[in-house]
């Protein structure tokens, strides 16, 4: 056992040899490796063409020798029609945005370079999808995000939202742009209201004899914090702050869905989509994938994702942290007692 316990205490030693090697070298790398950290790229995926060799597979599995020889030539026949008609006239487009949002609504660094990629190429009878899917976070990133989705409706392209799992608060404010909102039947809809909150730890430093010194100029630089002592005119300052973000929210969701009865609507509570379309927050109960099936069957429906490509830092760092988790994931399997 002893010898097993100075072999594990050796293998320790040279993984965190081998760690501090690998540190100073993506150090070396982060600091020397010139790249494009903040460039990414555009991927375009043909939707429509997929779901045809979906659907062109399970034919072939599921049907004879003899029904699938017709259905091949069923299918020749209308993809010449399709091509005399599409020199004809041009084939209306409907492009597909994912946008999964976090907290400071991070993601819309790439939203805002798929929107654009859009509008320099849509043309008339094209149409956006999104599907958006978020609680909501900080009013800034939300506002800017809307306000990319608002580019769309200011150059006359028609805008949809997809509500599979949740738009609320800042993720509604997106979805309520749109001239079109569907709707999963439980996906959470709403929580038009502002929410802040942080605690307070002046006591727990007044208790230690920790003195804490903030300085400002202007009564209400701020209003409320984190470790000094908050007043009574500070916490109605920031809950007139807080109100008259609601008053800007409300009236944003107002301009875009004037049909809403925001007395009503507008209390901070959130519905599921079978209420929502009561409520009339939502105009359609659909799930994305319904959405996206039925344009497929009369348009081309393509996807754009903007992606950051990652530094090579990064990539390294990565690698030799799975690599590191995996070895003393393996030394503790080793040494441990049976």
């Amino acid at each position: 056992m002893e010898f097993l316990y100075e072999y594990g205490m050796f293998l320790a030693k040279a993984v965190t040899i081998v760690v501090a090697i690998v540190a100073v070298i993506i150090v070396v790398l982060a600091s020397t490796v010139k790249h494009k950290s903040d460039k990414g790229e555009l991927r375009i995926t043909n939707l429509s063409e997929e779901l045809e060799e979906l659907k062109h597979g399970l034919k072939e599995e599921l049907l004879s020798k003899k029904q699938f020889k017709a259905y091949e030539k069923q299918l020749k026949a209308e993809e010449k029609a399709k091509d005399k008609a599409a020199d004809d006239t041009s084939t209306d487009k409907v492009f597909v945005i994912d946008f999964k949002g976090s907290i400071d609504a991070a993601e819309v660094a790439s939203l805002r370079e798929e929107i654009s990629a859009i509008l320099a190429i849509a043309e008339k009878g094209d149409e956006v999808v999104v599907n958006v899917e978020s609680g909501g976070g900080m009013v800034h990133g939300y506002g800017l995000a809307s306000s990319q989705l608002d580019r769309l409706r200011q150059a006359d392209i028609p805008l949809t939202v997809c509500v599979d799992k949740v738009a609320a608060s800042g993720g509604y404010m997106m979805a309520c742009v749109a001239n079109k909102i569907y709707a999963a039947p439980f996906a959470i809809v709403g929580s038009i209201g502002v929410v802040a909150q942080l605690p307070n730890f002046n006591r727990l430093l007044k208790k230690h004899e920790i003195d804490y010194e903030q300085h400002t100029a202007g009564n209400f630089k701020r209003t409320l914090t984190v470790f000094g002592e908050n007043s009574d005119e500070g916490r109605q300052k920031f809950q007139e702050e807080l109100e008259e973000t609601h008053v800007l929210f409300k009236a944003f969701v107002g301009k875009y869905r004037p049909e809403l009865d925001l007395v009503k609507v507008a209390t901070g509570e959130h519905w599921y989509g079978q209420q929502a379309i009561e409520l009339g927050l939502v105009d359609a109960i659909s799930t994305s994938d319904d959405v996206i099936m039925s344009l497929a069957a009369e348009r081309t429906v393509y996807k754009m994702r903007y992606q950051v490509r990652k530094k090579l830092a990064d990539k390294i760092a990565h690698g030799a942290s799975l690599s590191v988790n995996a070895i003393f994931n393996r030394l503790i399997e080793k040494n441990r007692p049976m």
